[in-house]
C-alpha cells in the first residue's frame, strides 16, 4: 500500500469519525484501516487521531495534516485524469431529495449506468440536512434556496411553482382575489419545516413584479414533502409545491389553484458539494449528467 493510499484512508476517517464506516467506504477490512492509519502516524512521526468508544477525532497536527492531504489527493486526481483521461470507476454516494429521486433522477439513471459501467452507485433519499463530510456522501441534491455556506452549490434547474389548496378548505374559507385577502380572510397555512434549524418557510408570492413574503396561522407544521401535500389534500391549509407535484390533482379537481396571477418564484434545484475539495471525476460526470437530465425536463 502507498502513501497516497494511507491518505487517502486517512481522510475518509477524519470525514467519517469512524474506522468502521471508512473502511466500509473504501471497501476494505477494517484491520487494513487501522494498520494504514498506524503506518502513517509512524511515518510521520506524531499521532494525527485521538480515539474514543464513540468517536474519532483529529489532533492539532492530524487537523493540519488533513487539510494538506485533501488539496494533495485532488491535485493527484486532476493530474491522474488530464493525462490518462481513464473512464471513472468506483463508488459514489448521493442522496437525493426524494420526490426529485421518485419522479426524475431513478426511472432515467439506467441511461448513467450504461454511460459509466465503472460506477458503483449508492443512493439515499430524503428531505432532511445532510451533513456530506461527516455522513460519507460526495453530493446532495436539492430543491430550494441553499443556506449552507459550507457547500458549493451547482444550480441545475428551476421549477414552477404553485399556491394550492382542497376544494373543501375553499368552501370554508373562500377564495382568495389578492396577495391582501391572505390575511383578511384569515387563510391559513401548513407550516413547512426545512433546514437544521427547523425555520418555517414563509409562503411567496410575486405581487406587481416584487416579492412578498408571509407566514400565515399554521395548526400543523411538517418535515416532509410527502406530509406536506398530504395536508393541503386533508384541507388543512395553503401550501406551495413544485406544479409537476400536483398537474394531475390539479386537473382532476382534487386540488385548487390559489392566486395564479401572483405565483410563487421558481424554486433552484442544486446539486451541492463540500467547498473545501476538488470535485472527482466521478462526482463530476454524475453532476453533468444530472444538469443534462434536468436541461431535458418539463416542470
Amino acid at each position: 500500500m502507498d502513501r497516497f493510499e494511507d491518505m487517502r484512508n486517512f481522510v475518509r476517517v477524519v470525514e467519517r469519525k469512524s474506522f468502521t464506516k471508512a473502511a466500509a467506504d473504501l471497501l476494505i477490512p477494517r484491520a487494513t484501516m487501522t494498520n494504514s492509519i498506524q503506518r502513517l502516524e509512524d511515518r510521520l512521526g506524531t499521532r494525527l487521531l485521538e480515539r474514543t468508544t464513540r468517536t474519532v477525532n483529529t489532533t492539532h497536527d492530524g487537523a493540519a495534516y488533513y487539510q494538506r492531504c485533501v488539496r494533495i489527493l485532488a491535485d493527484l486526481d486532476d493530474a491522474d485524469t488530464s493525462f490518462t483521461n481513464p473512464d471513472p470507476k468506483g463508488l459514489l454516494r448521493v442522496n437525493l431529495q426524494g420526490t426529485l429521486a421518485r419522479t426524475f433522477v431513478i426511472p432515467a439513471i439506467s441511461g448513467f449506468r450504461e454511460r459509466y459501467p465503472g460506477i458503483d452507485l449508492v443512493i439515499a433519499d430524503g428531505d432532511r440536512y445532510v451533513d456530506l463530510v461527516h455522513e460519507g456522501f460526495d453530493c446532495v441534491l436539492r430543491s430550494g434556496d441553499l443556506a449552507s455556506s459550507s457547500m458549493i452549490g451547482r444550480r441545475v434547474a428551476l421549477m414552477r411553482e404553485v399556491t394550492i389548496a382542497s376544494p373543501d378548505y375553499i368552501t370554508r374559507f373562500g377564495m382568495p382575489q389578492c396577495f391582501d385577502d391572505l390575511e383578511t380572510q384569515g387563510h391559513q397555512m401548513v407550516c413547512f419545516l426545512s433546514g437544521a434549524d427547523d425555520k418555517p418557510i414563509p409562503l411567496d408570492f410575486v405581487v406587481d413584479g416584487k416579492v412578498r413574503n408571509i407566514i400565515l396561522p399554521a395548526s400543523i407544521s411538517v418535515t416532509g414533502a410527502d406530509s406536506y401535500a398530504a395536508c393541503a389534500a386533508a384541507g388543512l391549509g395553503l401550501i406551495q409545491v413544485p406544479r409537476y407535484r400536483v398537474a394531475d390533482d390539479l386537473k382532476a379537481g382534487k386540488l385548487v389553484e390559489i392566486l395564479p396571477d401572483c405565483p410563487p418564484e421558481p424554486m433552484p434545484v442544486s446539486v451541492l458539494y463540500p467547498q473545501n475539495r476538488q470535485l472527482s471525476t466521478r462526482v463530476r460526470v454524475f453532476v453533468d449528467w444530472l444538469s443534462d437530465l434536468f436541461a431535458r425536463t418539463e416542470f
